[in-house]
């Protein structure tokens, strides 16, 4: 897996129009990982595609009622079985951190690249998803090298009492594991 010219290689392009140039002089030098389901705990609906891409049917479920108008993305999104797509050109800022902070810097979105696991807090991920996970991380980490493996955190880490995801769920253990092993091939 490679990232060429701001895509990855192998993930399903899906373009969206949330997004938005990085500001002059912005070093892409961290990872973001999320969780998203829509409805929440529900996989495999289609739902996340059409919210990245402006396309939700906000009465489709009441749950929808909150995303009315809203404008949100994220450079890639990994699905249950570890299909990736890919929303928005790395060497974009997509809209995915909002109100964030990391080691003093604001606006996370300025230097930072977003990825979204199908999924919620307190449900276990797929071994899939951490397999397409790790493999992409080091894609990523080889393609910026300002992305260092301290640099890869969850939104909850950046919006502290905000955001909770990628949630209690999340293995990061197994996912640091898997990714050194990516990176050494």
């Amino acid at each position: 897996m490679m990232v060429f010219e701001g895509l990855l290689a192998g993930a399903i392009f899906c373009p969206c129009d949330n997004f938005n140039q990085r500001p002059d002089g912005a070093e892409i030098s961290l990872l973001v990982i999320h969780n998203i389901s829509l409805p929440a705990g529900c996989f495999g609906t289609g739902q996340v595609h059409r919210l990245f891409q402006n396309n939700l049917d906000c009465q489709a479920d009441p749950s929808f009622a909150d995303l009315e108008g809203l404008e949100v993305s994220s450079h890639l999104f990994i699905e249950r079985d570890g299909t990736i797509s890919q929303f928005v050109n790395f060497a974009d800022r997509a809209w995915h951190a909002g109100v964030s902070n990391f080691r003093g810097s604001d606006n996370c979105n300025d230097f930072s690249i977003g990825i979204e696991l199908e999924g919620c807090d307190d449900e276990l991920y797929e071994l899939e998803q951490y397999h397409a996970l790790a493999r992409t991380a080091a894609s990523i980490l080889k393609a910026y090298p300002a992305i260092t493996p301290d640099r890869i955190v969850g939104h909850s880490d950046i919006a502290p009492g905000r955001k909770t995801d990628p949630g209690e769920s999340f293995d990061w253990s197994m996912f640091r594991r898997l990714m050194a092993a990516e990176i050494m091939c």
